[in-house]
């Protein structure tokens, strides 16, 4: 059940991320009014255990009338409070529950009482006018700080470069929330690191805070010098039948100790990923953008050694075992600054 509100509840943000299960008691749309119309949409907490979003709401609402400050809000502003009963345990999501960002229309669960949620949130926002749409991630893995887009639009790239040169763009995976607000309005994913990390915090309080005070959305188009544009072509999974860690040689699949230093690094073809057991062939599966399995076109096995067939740059790498099996290993970018003369 999506709770809704138009005020904060009193006390709601001296609370942890932890705390706010038994405040709330499930999913939550808070909507505040500013000066300026329509709303500003933030969701934060679409996975329980990245918790920057929420750190940031807590300090950003409380400069302004509405969260106890002493300022009029410049825009309103409509808040979707995600999985807090995952947030009150530090997951991601619990085993019984779908992936929160997996089932905002456009993707393939219509059914699920969270992608049911998901729809009225859309729906209600639909009706009240949406001035942008910012959704609020963490990393489990190293990552720099960057922007997601769904179009290759002006707006978009303008809303997205004003929180980093880093932009990647991507259609898959489906049913993501940046991918459902798209259809209403320029719409962004902040990709904000670690969420133990106070720097993440107060980039994305600035960044709120600027948005907040845009009157409107820029037509021209970004300068090519001013952005680092990325394209997601590919997934990767590790099959359920496959076992996998780091430096362990009695598992199927055993990745270098060091992968995460290759986040948002060029790699260049025959770059080793780790070892594979004999018979498993790459032991991963890769998806391309159509859901095509594509493992051939990128992954080979030399003597035993997982290895790059083409170059390609990674993102989103993790040790975090259980972020691997809920999500994926981690994603396969190219180089995308061409397609912004176009």
């Amino acid at each position: 059940m999506l709770n809704e509100l138009d005020r904060l509840p009193d006390g709601l943000l001296s609370l942890q991320a932890h705390e706010l299960a038994s405040a709330l008691g499930g999913p939550t749309l808070i909507h505040l009014q500013g000066r300026q119309t329509p709303a500003l949409f933030i969701s934060i907490l679409m996975h329980g255990n990245e918790t920057t979003g929420w750190e940031a709401m807590r300090q950003l609402l409380g400069q302004y009338l509405v969260g106890g400050g002493n300022r009029e809000l410049p825009r309103s502003l409509s808040l979707f409070i995600g999985n807090v009963t995952a947030a009150a345990e530090g997951f991601r999501r619990l085993d019984d529950q779908p992936d929160y960002n997996r089932v905002w229309p456009g993707g393939d669960d219509h059914d699920s009482p969270e992608a049911r949620m998901m729809q009225q949130v859309v729906d209600r926002m639909a009706e009240r006018g949406i001035f942008a749409s910012v959704d609020v991630h963490n990393n489990t893995g190293l990552n720099p700080h960057y922007a997601c887009v769904n179009r290759l639009d002006h707006a978009f790239l303008h809303l997205a470069s004003l929180f980093s040169r880093t932009v990647v763009y991507f259609i898959r995976p489906t049913g993501v929330q940046s991918g459902a607000m798209a259809q209403l309005c320029p719409a962004v994913t902040l990709e904000c690191g670690k969420p133990d990390q106070a720097f993440g915090v107060s980039h994305v309080l600035e960044y709120l805070d600027a948005c907040l005070h845009l009157s409107a959305h820029p037509e021209h188009p970004v300068a090519e010098h001013d952005l680092d544009l990325f394209h997601t072509v590919a997934i990767v999974k590790v099959p359920d039948s496959v076992s996998f860690g780091f430096a362990d040689s009695s598992k199927d699949v055993s990745f270098s100790d060091d992968l995460e230093q290759l986040n948002f690094r060029e790699l260049p073809r025959g770059t080793v990923l780790g070892c594979v057991r004999t018979g498993l062939g790459s032991g991963l599966a890769v998806y391309d953008e159509q859901g095509a399995d594509v493992s051939d076109r990128f992954l080979q096995v030399e003597r035993g050694e997982l290895r790059l067939r083409l170059p390609v740059m990674p993102s989103m790498i993790t040790r975090d075992c259980r972020v691997i099996r809920q999500d994926c290993f981690c994603y396969l970018m190219e180089r995308y600054n061409d397609h912004l003369r176009d």
